[in-house]
């Protein structure tokens, strides 16, 4: 996705919103570093991923810290897994347990901290789970989704937030009990409240996972150059299902080999109006090989 004017008001709030979680007194010189950069970068030719990487690069330096996330992720992962057992009723009822845990996963996409649109705080989560799950799937393409898993014997799986990926693991194992190999791609260092391999084993994902594979370093959503144990993985894969915003705005610039199955809540105006859907939407869809359109 590329930059939009929207992007700037959005991305200061979360380096705002970061900054305070850290609490050490640089919230100042982090948005100064981070409106220097965005001031240097912003263009509606850069896609969005790129310039907040490098925005969230400087202004991490200027904090000092390497995850200012890190008590709230853990925070996440705890309350998340308080309804894991709800949603694994949910989907244990449902005549069509694949799409009850699509529906499922895309629900966790609100645990998207300080983005604008979402929750703010893990403990917000319980207040809207109920709401999320009646709203269903305004935008649903899992009829195709499931079509591309049925042909795929390797399924990629791009992980987003931390509390997201406890409903994430619902979903991972519908897949695997469909009989697919599942390859799990998360972050390659600590940036946002998002999933990295110590997160995914520290909620035993790793078991859960045929493989955990990572970008290869400090990025928002999936960087066009990443890493080569991933693009081992894609040479394998049928299908690669990216959960998020991030990944989104990401990977709808790359031309991958492999169809990309996008599961999120459109919290933003860009990715709505791209998507056509009103912002608060959670949407399946499918972008397949090559053909530019989402």
């Amino acid at each position: 996705m590329k930059t939009h004017a929207d992007c700037a008001p959005c991305l200061m709030k979360r380096v705002l919103f970061q900054s305070r979680l850290v609490n050490n007194g640089t919230d100042f010189a982090a948005m100064q570093a981070a409106v220097k950069t965005y001031a240097a970068l912003m263009s509606p030719d850069v896609d969005s991923a790129t310039i907040a990487t490098e925005v969230h690069r400087r202004a991490y330096a200027a904090m000092g810290v390497s995850d200012p996330y890190a008590q709230m992720k853990l925070d996440a992962d705890r309350v998340a897994a308080e309804y894991v057992p709800r949603a694994q009723a949910f989907i244990d009822a449902a005549p069509d347990r694949f799409r009850a845990a699509v529906r499922i996963s895309i629900i966790g996409n609100i645990m998207d901290f300080g983005s604008g649109n979402a929750i703010d705080n893990p403990e917000e989560f319980g207040g809207v789970f109920d709401q999320l799950l009646d709203q269903g799937v305004g935008s649903d393409q899992t009829d195709e989704l499931r079509r591309l898993v049925d042909k795929s014997q390797t399924v990629i799986y791009v992980f987003d937030n931390c509390g997201e990926d406890q409903l994430d693991r619902l979903l991972i194992r519908e897949l695997k009990n469909m009989g697919k190999r599942v390859v799990g791609l998360v972050r390659g260092a600590p940036i946002l409240n998002d999933v990295t391999r110590e997160d995914a084993v520290r909620i035993g994902l790793d078991r859960d996972l045929d493989r955990i594979v990572d970008t290869g370093g400090f990025a928002v959503g999936v960087p066009k150059d990443s890493s080569a144990e991933l693009k081992e993985e894609l040479s394998r894969a049928g299908v690669l299902i990216a959960k998020g915003m991030a990944n989104f705005e990401s990977l709808s610039e790359h031309d991958l080999p492999v169809p990309v199955v996008y599961l999120l809540r459109a919290k933003c105006i860009p990715v709505a109006s791209i998507l056509n859907v009103p912002v608060g939407t959670n949407v399946v869809r499918v972008k397949t090989v090559c053909n530019g359109k989402h």
